[in-house]
């Protein structure tokens, strides 16, 4: 078994790939404006849990996701069908930088700038990509404290802002804000906490595995990373914003 498939990819015990709980996503989902006959289009839709779920709100909603991971797009179209929405969810393979459709009611970009590269460039492509009077629900990150040496090793000195310099950007990009929201600790370390454990467990069945060291120290380096770097200094933010 490679290590990209030990254990999926480290995604498999999460539920979203970002920092967010279950009361957090349904209170996002809430202030999108869904209404019947929307259309929803999730650029970098991962295995696409928050778009299912948006869709399933509004019964007569449409979703559109694409991501360039095949094994997150194979684990989304599952759960589409399990949950018996595959007449209403599409899910594409695809660089989300040149797929096009046209123009959403609700578009979603969750921690998916840097496939654009930046937050100020996926702020412009998404704003030619969603219709006048629509609503864009955009994930992305933070600082809430300066960040430390490890922090900076690890995302850069130039990355991220401040929140306030986040809000200003998008504001500066043609936008309105409707909502801010941002993860908790507890939801940021529940996430590191989920992530980390997938492999671990796949480490207590597969101790002898020939990559087993090799996966022990992606986790060993993700966990003091976390631990000693980004862990209350990186915060995440979802801001719901509106395109005039």
């Amino acid at each position: 078994m490679p290590v990209t498939d030990a254990p999926l990819n480290g995604h498999a015990l999460l539920d979203f790939n970002s920092p967010l709980s279950d009361a957090t996503a349904y209170d996002l989902i809430g202030g999108l404006r869904l209404g019947a006959g929307a259309t929803v289009v999730d650029y970098g839709c991962g295995w696409a849990e928050l778009l299912l779920r948006a869709v399933e709100h509004e019964p007569g909603a449409r979703g559109l996701g694409v991501d360039s991971d095949d094994y997150a797009i194979d684990r989304g179209r599952a759960n589409a069908e399990a949950r018996g929405l595959t007449s209403r969810v599409t899910l594409e393979r695809a660089d989300v930088t040149t797929w096009r459709t046209e123009p959403a009611d609700v578009a979603i970009s969750i921690g998916s700038s840097h496939a654009w590269g930046g937050t100020k460039q996926a702020l412009e492509a998404l704003h030619a990509r969603l219709r006048p009077g629509g609503t864009l629900l955009l994930g992305d990150g933070f600082w809430e404290r300066p960040p430390n040496a490890k922090s900076v090793e690890i995302f850069g000195e130039e990355e991220f802002g401040t929140l306030a310099e986040l809000v200003d950007l998008a504001m500066t990009c043609g936008y309105r804000l409707l909502n801010l929201a941002t993860a908790t600790l507890a939801e940021w370390d529940a996430f590191e906490s989920r992530w980390c454990a997938a492999r671990e467990l796949w480490l207590l069945e597969h101790p002898d595995h020939p990559e087993a060291d090799e996966v022990r120290k992606v986790v060993d380096d993700h966990r003091d990373g976390w631990l000693t770097g980004y862990r209350g200094h990186l915060g995440f933010a979802y801001l719901t914003l509106a395109r005039p």
